[in-house]
């Protein structure tokens, strides 16, 4: 769920003269999250979903203002990378909505409809950024509930999406260059190990050039299908603006559940279960 200009907006908020912009201080609380929020990345499954959890009730604690804003933006974009639990996206739900009442233009608008449209969370909210982003991602859906799309992989193989029906396809749009996305490729390897005589085709889409993917895969030696798409067609198609992004469809063609950032193995088991593989 990585959004460039809200991640600028963050940048300005949270680091005072960047942009041009001049902003007051963090104060040392506020430093010492920010910090927590920059170490994601580095920690394991388990340690992450603990510090998630910690972090988002120490923004949820703050007063309100930019900093709290900003705090809450970017944590926004890195709190679906893995399990963190309904509970922990409540209460960072709940904290954007407090935000957008606060600060009606902010940015946090688009974060907000995504958690609470795929992560099934619940707030209220008449701001109008946010009634146009949850109308935005309802038209999405309904193109992503029947697409028509053909694609080759890095061996010129078409794959062509409506062939696939009477499979289980997991659509998957990564890159190279996108820390989440190499993250999660491991755990689909082992999908695709267990799955795939069961039935399970995983279409991994990057609109990168092969230059760039082809080393990459040589380094990495999966073997589940990796399209091409460096036109973008299919990922305008999906309405794809942030990755990794990955879209189930059942055996009849039909979108059985989506997930708006990196899974880790168990969440991946329980989109395929909702398919009816396990």
């Amino acid at each position: 769920m990585k959004n460039g200009s809200l991640r600028i907006a963050t940048i300005c908020l949270l680091f005072p003269g960047a942009y041009g912009q001049s902003q007051p201080a963090l104060s040392v609380q506020e430093k010492a999250i920010s910090t927590q929020i920059r170490q994601l990345r580095g920690l394991t499954d388990e340690v992450w979903t603990q510090t998630v959890g910690k972090i988002a009730r120490q923004i949820q604690q703050l007063p309100a203002g930019a900093e709290k804003e900003g705090l809450i933006g970017e944590f926004g974009n890195l709190v679906t990378e893995g399990d963190a639990g309904h509970d922990t996206l409540q209460v960072v739900a709940s904290t954007m909505a407090q935000v957008l009442r606060d600060s009606p233009n902010s940015s946090v608008s688009s974060t907000l409809a995504q958690l609470v449209r795929y992560e099934h969370l619940e707030v209220s909210s008449d701001n109008p950024h946010y009634l146009a982003a949850m109308a935005k991602l309802e038209d999405e859906d309904l193109r992503r509930q029947n697409p028509e799309f053909a694609l080759r992989d890095l061996k010129g193989v078409e794959w062509n999406f409506k062939a696939l029906r009477g499979k289980v396809v997991l659509v998957n749009f990564w890159a190279t260059w996108c820390p989440p996305c190499r993250r999660e490729m491991p755990d689909m390897q082992a999908l695709h190990e267990r799955f795939g005589p069961r039935g399970l085709v995983i279409l991994a889409i990057s609109d990168e050039d092969a230059g760039k993917v082809e080393p990459f895969l040589a380094a990495q030696k999966y073997t589940y299908s990796i399209l091409l798409d460096p036109g973008r067609k299919v990922n305008q198609l999906f309405g794809v603006s942030g990755i990794p992004k990955s879209f189930l469809y059942g055996r009849d063609g039909k979108l059985v559940t989506q997930a708006i950032d990196r899974r880790t193995a168990a969440q991946f088991l329980a989109m395929l279960k909702q398919a009816g593989l396990e």
